[in-house]
């Protein structure tokens, strides 16, 4: 099954943003476009305003103007649904209501062919249940574009259980034919990113909720140690607090309201007291005029140590070792087979976060996990009261030895970016357990739907294939509500690895 013809017609019923952006897509592609919306008019202002920005494309030397004119000219505002009976491909973006969608792919099936491909481009409703209505729920695919749908690669394309495998296919290849990366999913809470993307927020938002950091810390460390584009505060503030937490709770719901998605008590108040973020002048953060931006918390200057001793070979983090070097400070090297940590000068000890406390062990200090290093430019620390103030300040005068501006943060077990990355990859393994979708596309979708500097699995290949395995069963063994369980799916990879390499064979 090939993608669809351009000379088949496309409908999109629902002018909103989302309608406006998939229509432009189909219609740059090289398709006629039909619009259709319930309330008078508004087809029409959607059609002049998808006409204003192929125009700025062309400002932009991104179209010409022949192909601007072209395309103007197969784009067609309906008056009706009966307008839409010859389209090969109708796609609803209408309000997110499954009794809505249902009762308009009921109308639309007794008016498009019998071959017409039905799409839905909900991003948390199930695609079974919306076909569900329909008497040949074979011929409904979910098509989620994410927002803005011209300037974003990914699709999501959503079997529902009863969705024939052809209009799939033809769904995918139709996508992939219009520019864009389609990646095949099956009909579960979340899809792909929404699903594997809660941790990240969620976290965030704990790690917050126990006083650990403040959000511009979190945000930062997030940034600058973590590598991801934006921190989890700033981007709920963008995506709108409303918006965020609504998909976090109907994930959660979906899920018989599993403990591994309960959503966020602070960030509830926040949506209650009417703060949404950017649209409302106030979030996490505050964007009024005149207000001064929250700066993370950074360290002051303090002396490097002289030399630290290096017990094992500190895991994801030794490209440290190399860095204290180039940095004109001794490394010592102890073969330890028990350990991976640096030995400061006073005595007290750097660890790697590994879903233990500070306060559980004698003077130790705990690094948080990095994308890269040599690159980051910020490094988060923790410690308990129990801590020697000489010991931190020592782990706080190394890391600044390296260039690195460092964040002090409350003794949380397994910090923020490895908690994080942990659970984002415990997820993604559970994913693939349970027929969701493939590792390749997980990955891509987590890098192009919501910009992460690595998919869930080339993380776990470059950390190690326990890694997130252990760093869970800590957490887990300091928190038992379930919410930092390893998925059985993760025991299983982990458990396979350690008897291969342990293997004479």
């Amino acid at each position: 099954m090939t993608a669809l013809d351009l000379s088949s017609p496309v409908a999109v019923v629902g002018t909103g943003t989302m309608g406006q952006g998939i229509a432009q897509v189909a219609l740059v592609a090289g398709h006629s476009v039909r619009l259709y919306d319930t309330v008078p008019g508004r087809a029409q202002e959607a059609s002049a305003a998808i006409g204003a920005r192929l125009d700025r494309l062309v400002e932009k030397d991104r179209l010409t103007a022949a192909d601007r004119d072209a395309a103007r000219a197969r784009l067609l505002p309906a008056r009706s649904l009966t307008d839409l009976a010859d389209c090969a491909l109708v796609v609803e973006a209408v309000l997110e209501r499954l009794d809505v969608k249902q009762d308009l792919f009921r109308e639309l099936e007794g008016i498009v062919g019998e071959d017409c491909l039905l799409a839905t481009n909900t991003s948390s409703l199930s695609v079974t249940a919306i076909g569900g209505a329909l008497g040949n729920p074979g011929r409904l695919v979910g098509l989620h574009f994410f927002n803005p749908a011209p300037l974003l690669p990914l699709v999501e394309v959503v079997s529902g259980h009863a969705t024939d495998v052809t209009m799939a296919t033809r769904a995918y290849e139709t996508a992939r034919a219009w520019g864009k990366t389609p990646v095949a999913c099956a009909d579960t809470p979340g899809f792909i990113v929404n699903r594997i993307a809660r941790p990240f927020y969620a976290e965030a938002f704990a790690v917050y909720e126990a006083q650990g950091a403040d959000p511009a810390t979190i945000d930062a460390i997030l940034r600058e140690s973590g590598g991801f584009k934006m921190g989890a505060f700033e981007l709920t503030d963008l995506i709108g607090q409303d918006v965020n937490e609504s998909v976090t709770h109907s994930v959660w719901q979906s899920f018989f309201q599993d403990v591994r998605f309960t959503p966020s008590l602070a960030q509830r108040r926040l949506v209650e007291s009417g703060r949404l973020g950017r649209k409302t002048g106030q979030g996490w953060y505050d964007y009024r005029e005149g207000a001064e931006p929250a700066e993370p918390h950074t360290a002051e200057r303090a002396r490097p140590p002289a030399y630290v001793v290096a017990e094992g070979d500190l895991g994801p983090a030794a490209e440290l070792l190399a860095l204290i070097r180039e940095a004109g400070i001794a490394v010592r090297e102890e073969d330890e087979d028990h350990g991976t940590r640096l030995v400061l000068p006073g005595g007290g000890q750097l660890a790697l976060a590994d879903g233990q406390t500070s306060v559980e062990f004698r003077d130790v200090v705990y690094f948080d996990l990095a994308l890269d290093y040599r690159r980051a430019t910020r490094i988060a620390l923790s410690a308990s009261q129990d801590t020697a103030s000489q010991t931190l300040t020592e782990a706080i005068g190394l890391f600044q030895a390296l260039g690195k501006d460092v964040s002090v943060i409350g003794d949380v077990p397994g910090m923020i970016v490895a908690r994080t990355v942990a659970r984002i990859v415990d997820l993604a393994h559970d994913a693939v357990a349970k027929g969701v979708a493939t590792e390749e596309d997980i990955d891509t979708a987590m890098r192009l739907g919501v910009n992460y500097p690595l998919g869930p699995f080339e993380w776990s290949r470059r950390l190690g294939r326990n890694w997130a395995y252990a760093l869970l069963d800590d957490l887990h063994m300091r928190d038992p509500s379930g919410r930092y369980a390893p998925s059985l799916a993760l025991y299983r990879h982990a458990y396979a690895s350690d008897k291969r390499e342990g293997s004479t064979s």
